[in-house]
Parts: structure tokens; C-alpha cells; sequence
């Protein structure tokens, strides 16, 4: 009975994350592969892996390589052993600022040029002899972009204080 509970309190919680995992834009089997790695006390070889979750090598060793590459596993080195060990890293909020800093960033950048371009070609369209409806229509929508870059810049100061990790300055980690 014990035994039970203890396995459905982990396969609640490995569930949870197979499901939360498209946050970090993998698939729910590559969440089901992290989440088991959670529990595991030691390191795992791809053969461990695959015995566990009941899936194929190669799906456990796409689901790996994406895990290494999200920054969110390690392979590890065990005096005596052959096959490649992985664990899960252990410091989740180094892990979220440095996935989550990248995207950001991407995703900032993007929408600047794009609104740069706008608010140029705006003010181009303004200098222009333009009905007055349409003067008007460009200047909202000149005003609506420039309060998006606004908060483009905001954004990007927010990034700044995750990669400076001044925001544990303003929001305690939990231990």
C-alpha cells in the first residue's frame, strides 16, 4: 500500500510535467523522460532509461539530447562506468532564466524591428498628403506601436535583472 501511494504521488507529479512540458516547447514523452529523471537518485544510462519509461533507445536518446540542449540535464562521469550517465541539473532557477532569457530576447528583437520598420513607414505615410481619416488611423496606430516598443524596452530590462540574477535580489529563491 505504501508503495502505491509513493508511486502514484510521483506519477502525479511526472504527469503534471509531461503535460507542462510544451512551455518549454518539447513533447509530452520528452516531459515523461525529465520528470522520471526527477526522482532518480543516481545518474541513468539510455538503457535505464528506456527500461523505465518503456520506450525505444533512439526515443531516449532524442528525448536526452533535447533535455541537454534545453540546458535541463547533464551527462555526468562515474569512475568505472562505460555508457554515458545523465542526471537532471539540479538548479531549476539557473534553468528557467537561461531557457526562458533566450526567448525572451528573441522574441523582443523581433517585435522591435518590426515596429521600428512600422513607425518609420508611418512617418513617411504622415510627411504624405493623406485623407484625414487616414491621418488619423496612422497616428493611433503610430501611437499604439510606440507604446509597444515601450513596453518592448520594459521587457528587456526585466530580462536584464533574470541574466544579472538581480531579481533574487527582489524575489528570495526557494530552497
Amino acid at each position: 500500500m505504501q508503495d502505491e501511494r509513493l508511486e502514484n504521488a510521483r506519477e502525479r507529479v511526472i504527469e503534471s510535467i509531461s503535460k507542462n512540458m510544451d512551455i518549454y516547447s518539447v513533447t509530452p514523452s520528452v516531459g515523461r523522460l525529465y520528470g522520471a529523471m526527477f526522482f532518480e537518485e543516481n545518474p541513468m544510462t539510455l538503457d535505464e532509461m528506456k527500461d523505465k519509461l518503456q520506450m525505444s533507445k533512439t526515443s531516449m536518446s532524442t528525448g536526452v539530447r533535447t533535455l541537454i540542449d534545453l540546458n535541463m540535464i547533464e551527462k555526468v562521469w562515474r569512475k568505472g562506468e562505460r555508457k554515458d550517465l545523465y542526471e537532471v541539473k539540479s538548479n531549476w532557477y539557473q534553468t528557467f532564466t537561461d531557457f526562458f532569457c533566450i526567448h525572451w530576447r528573441k522574441g523582443i528583437e523581433m517585435n522591435r524591428d518590426a515596429c521600428k520598420e512600422s513607425i518609420a513607414e508611418l512617418m513617411e505615410l504622415l510627411e504624405d498628403n493623406i485623407p484625414h481619416e487616414k491621418r488619423i488611423t496612422a497616428q493611433e496606430d503610430l501611437d499604439r506601436i510606440s507604446y509597444a516598443l515601450g513596453y518592448y524596452e520594459w521587457l528587456n530590462k526585466v530580462v536584464d535583472l533574470f541574466e544579472s540574477r538581480e531579481i533574487f535580489d527582489v524575489i528570495d529563491k526557494v530552497e
